[in-house]
């Protein structure tokens, strides 16, 4: 769904208001009328990030027949772009019959491109600033629809560069390239014109969408705790429907804050959260992984896990971290069990989670090892103590690393005035 901005008034010092390209709420009612029916058309028109979704698991996870067919058919029937068939499926681009429609199509959308740079210019020239942005916005969209990612892009970039245009609309058009970037897998533009964006000063709407888009840039960063706070905050307000479906985005939401919110908020928030009740019965492996953790049924928690795997790698975002997050929620299972303990057999252990011995010594090990685990384990008495650190020990250690680091400073700087 494409956002259209409202035009601001700007009052002039003689007590008058002009009326140019950042102005929308002086356009008149047809106007207004055309843009409705443009926006309801473009309902009508593919998710662009709902097929990236598609394409992803046609990549990685595999798609049946019927969706293949259905894939092929968006790709060359509805978008028509030659140059996204070709990439998502390069084995079939040698057949004659598939070479044909291909020529045919790129015939096409280049005249449709000569068409629509054309109409630019005849605005310049004998319209205004609102129309050749228009006709601008008209091109962009059918670059990203049916031409290349380059074509799209710089069709943007473009639209972003012309004068007089509002930070509202200028937001608009750099989210537009921002998922542009995200469709074609450009992790780091993506994050630049993100960045852009929330530098710029735009109105509660489309702050709140920016949250949405700066948490997914996040997660693919890694940087889940980060994204973790992005996103609960946006759970109420959600209204970013253009870059991810509600049901995609609470799954982000309950997967991130299940890592790092503490047990009282997990519930406030998330588990209890009404805007996530209205739709836990969509996303029941998920709703699982996070109530089993909750209610400390760790046997179910670690079955929600193994559920949960599939969920992580069909989802674009989440599949290059799934490794990660799998570790990150085994040490999440494993620290609340023992945080319960002074001591506890491995045996014990072993049957609340619901594996072998062997398996639980290997993995609790590994983790101490790394120093994920505060516990040790006694492999003659098979006994795992925990080796709870003590606070006010840790801090006065902190303190002291702090207070040596400072003073090697004012030092290295007393030196340096010496000279």
């Amino acid at each position: 769904t494409t956002h259209h901005t409202n035009l601001n008034r700007q009052t002039q010092p003689d007590g008058k208001m002009s009326s140019s390209m950042d102005v929308d709420d002086t356009k008149a009612p047809t106007s207004e009328k055309k843009e409705n029916e443009e926006e309801e058309e473009e309902k009508k028109g593919v998710n662009m990030m709902e097929l990236a979704q598609t394409i992803h698991r046609l990549n990685v996870t595999g798609i049946d027949d019927v969706a293949k067919t259905e894939l092929r058919s968006t790709i060359l029937s509805e978008l028509k772009n030659p140059f996204l068939f070709k990439t998502t499926f390069p084995d079939e681009v040698e057949s004659a019959e598939t070479a044909s429609v291909i020529a045919k199509l790129e015939v096409e959308n280049e005249a449709k491109k000569k068409e629509l740079e054309e109409s630019i210019a005849t605005a310049r020239e004998e319209a205004g600033d609102m129309e050749v942005l228009e006709s601008s916005l008209k091109l962009a969209k059918f670059s990203f629809q049916s031409l290349s990612k380059d074509e799209a892009l710089e069709a943007y970039r473009k639209v972003v560069e012309l004068p007089k245009l509002s930070s509202g609309k200028k937001i608009d058009v750099l989210m537009e390239r921002a998922r542009v970037a995200s469709f074609y897998g450009d992790t780091k533009l993506m994050a630049e014109l993100v960045d852009t964006s929330t530098k710029m000063a735009g109105d509660w709407d489309r702050r709140n969408r920016l949250k949405v888009y700066e948490a997914l840039g996040k997660i693919l960063m890694r940087d889940v705790k980060a994204a973790a706070a992005l996103l609960v905050d946006c759970i109420a307000t959600f209204s970013c429907t253009e870059f991810c479906t509600f049901k995609d985005f609470v799954v982000y939401a309950m997967v991130s804050n299940l890592l790092y919110l503490p047990r009282t908020q997990l519930k406030e928030k998330i588990i209890d959260g009404p805007e996530i009740l209205a739709i836990v019965n969509e996303i029941p492996v998920v709703s699982k992984l996070v109530n089993s953790l909750y209610d400390c049924d760790y046997k179910a928690y670690l079955h929600a896990m193994v559920e949960v795997e599939s969920v992580l790698v069909a989802d674009r975002f989440l599949q290059p971290h799934c490794g990660y997050i799998m570790r990150e929620l085994h040490v999440l299972g494993y620290k609340q069990f023992l945080d319960s303990y002074k001591s506890v057999t491995l045996d014990s252990m072993a049957a609340s989670f619901g594996v072998g011995v062997e398996f639980l010594d290997l993995q609790v090990s590994r983790f101490i090892a790394a120093g994920r685990l505060t516990a040790k384990i006694d492999k003659f008495g098979g006994i795992v103590e925990t080796t709870r650190p003590d606070l006010k020990n840790s801090q006065y250690k902190d303190m002291i690393h702090k207070g040596d680091n400072l003073l090697n400073r004012i030092q290295k700087l007393a030196r340096v005035v010496d000279l």
